[in-house]
């Protein structure tokens, strides 16, 4: 599907770092970029591997760099899986950033029975791997869950590893498959969906992740856009298996193609 050929666009999803800001700074254009498609009518929501911080402080900080957003507009990976951990009893053991500890408060961390990891930054130290790994191993039947499966990412000034590198480690030292909560899972997309009330033949995502953003939103039948900012690189236009819809130099552009696509 073309993004140029299709009118019948209702929502847009947007990846948060890397399209609406880079670390600290708002990216020339996207407020502005955000507030044309809901001036027209769309629905917006916002989903984002970002496990550093909660979705409340995330909000406090696009709010600071000039958008106009609430919680619900923001789709994460810990809700969905707060909930799955409740609903078959599992008690985890949590590699995660300290900013995020707070949303796992009403779950029972005892005697673990799953491990869970996040983007925990400078806490992904030997020690916590190894121990993470030990937990694993010693499970008869061990679960391992990943809040999302990023390669890296940009953190304004440079590269940063994301959670994707060390939960493959774990899978391989303690011969486990990850259960991946976030992008690129097609549940994902599919729950923001649902709450736009919008369709996948009707919904555009935007990210500067080629695979993550981009091919996991084609494969639940979205029109896929790529941006040239956050952690794009040039060779990301070459992805062997994931051709986006559209390559656009940035958000701004990206939503002066889908409000033309609309005409």
């Amino acid at each position: 599907m073309s993004l140029l050929k299709n009118s019948r666009i209702g929502g847009v999803l947007l990846d948060i770092t890397g399209v609406l800001k880079d670390g600290g700074i708002a990216i020339p254009g996207s407020v502005e970029a955000v507030r044309k498609l809901r001036e027209a009518g769309l629905a917006v929501k916002l989903v984002t591997n970002e496990t550093q911080i909660t979705r409340r402080t995330m909000v406090s900080c696009l709010v600071n760099l000039g958008y106009s957003v609430q919680e619900q507009d923001i789709v994460p990976p810990c809700p969905a899986l707060i909930s799955l951990l409740q609903h078959e009893n599992l008690r985890p053991h949590l590699l995660v950033h300290p900013n995020v500890l707070p949303e796992f408060e009403a779950i029972d961390q005892s005697n673990p029975n799953c491990v869970v990891l996040g983007d925990a930054g400078d806490n992904f130290t030997y020690e916590n791997l190894n121990k993470a790994f030990r937990i694993l191993i010693n499970m008869e039947k061990p679960r391992l869950f990943s809040l999302g499966q990023g390669r890296y990412y940009s953190d304004s000034e440079s590269l940063m590893l994301d959670v994707g590198v060390f939960t493959a480690a774990l899978e391989y030292a303690a011969d486990v498959k990850a259960e991946i909560i976030g992008k690129p899972q097609p549940e994902f997309f599919r729950s923001a969906l649902r709450d736009m009330g919008v369709v996948p033949e009707e919904a555009v995502m935007v990210g500067d992740d080629v695979v993550s953003d981009v091919g996991g939103a084609q494969n639940c039948g979205l029109t896929g856009v790529l941006v040239r900012t956050g952690k794009y690189r040039p060779v990301d236009e070459k992805h062997p298996t994931v051709h986006p819809d559209a390559i656009v130099d940035d958000l701004a552009h990206a939503v002066n193609l889908i409000l033309k696509s609309r005409k």
